[in-house]
């Protein structure tokens, strides 16, 4: 059984990072950047898009991706990636259901609904390219469960599943950790590590999330996003980290109306 997997996290140096290439976007639609010979490209946005400038207002989050080369061949794999995220937004679990780990690991999607459904804040979609020696590459698909592990110590932990059927079966849980992390604009961080795919052999190309507000459990309602509008914008900054070659970062701007 070999294990596939994907998702999702932020930036601490950029200062030390060489041949990073950097965009950034004020209005809606992705953001791509091309460093050497991959193309990176991120999107993301939020709703409602009116806030108020001074209490937390439940959003919608959704965010999404993709990595290609110029020349078409079969892209790096992907190894970490990071967010820095608004200081007016945040992210709040408590009260929501948690799952473990180990109630996720070798269990299909419909397993782990099952499992963990109480505990599941948002969903997505992946695409993974494998390539093998002596091989032509082929894709392989994933539904993506977003499953709430909980906030101790000031950490947040979010699970992300996936899990592959044939011609490669199995599934993965990518642990994504946030803290508070007050940078100038940004207030927090966000990081996923990537284990490697198919034995290094497959590389994310694709993938796309989406967390609700206004979930119910147990007869109550959680918002585990929220955010505030001081100025008109809220800002995040990604950064993608490859098995092999230059790191790739990019800023994404989107405006929101004020209230209040």
């Amino acid at each position: 059984m070999r294990k596939l997997l994907t998702l999702s996290a932020a930036v601490c140096a950029l200062v030390a990072l060489t041949a990073v290439g950097l965009a950034s976007a004020a209005g809606e639609g992705p953001v791509t950047v091309q460093v050497g010979n991959l193309v990176f490209t991120a999107n993301g946005g939020f709703t409602p898009k009116a806030l108020s400038k001074t209490k937390q207002t439940p959003i919608t989050l959704t965010a999404s991706g993709s990595i290609a080369t110029a020349d078409g061949t079969h892209p790096p794999a992907l190894k970490e990636v990071v967010l820095e995220t608004d200081k007016n937004g945040e992210v709040n679990v408590k009260g929501i259901p948690t799952c473990t780990s180990g109630k996720l690991q070798s269990r299909d999607t419909k397993a782990v609904e099952a499992a963990c459904g109480s505990a599941i804040i948002g969903e997505g979609q992946t695409t993974v390219q494998v390539l093998f020696p002596e091989q032509k590459p082929f894709n392989v698909n994933s539904k993506l469960l977003v499953v709430n592990g909980g906030f101790k110590g000031g950490t947040t932990t979010l699970y992300i599943h996936a899990y592959f059927n044939a011609p490669i079966t199995g599934a993965i849980v990518t642990t994504v950790k946030i803290k508070k992390h007050p940078h100038g604009r940004f207030g927090l961080k966000s990081v996923a590590t990537i284990p490697k795919i198919a034995n290094g052999a497959g590389s994310v190309t694709s993938f796309s999330l989406k967390i609700n507000k206004g979930i119910k459990r147990n007869g109550k309602v959680f918002n585990p996003l929220t955010a505030k509008c001081t100025d008109g914008k809220l800002q995040v900054h990604v950064l993608a980290k490859f098995a092999s070659g230059p790191a790739a970062a990019t800023e994404i701007i989107r405006a929101c109306t004020p209230k209040g």
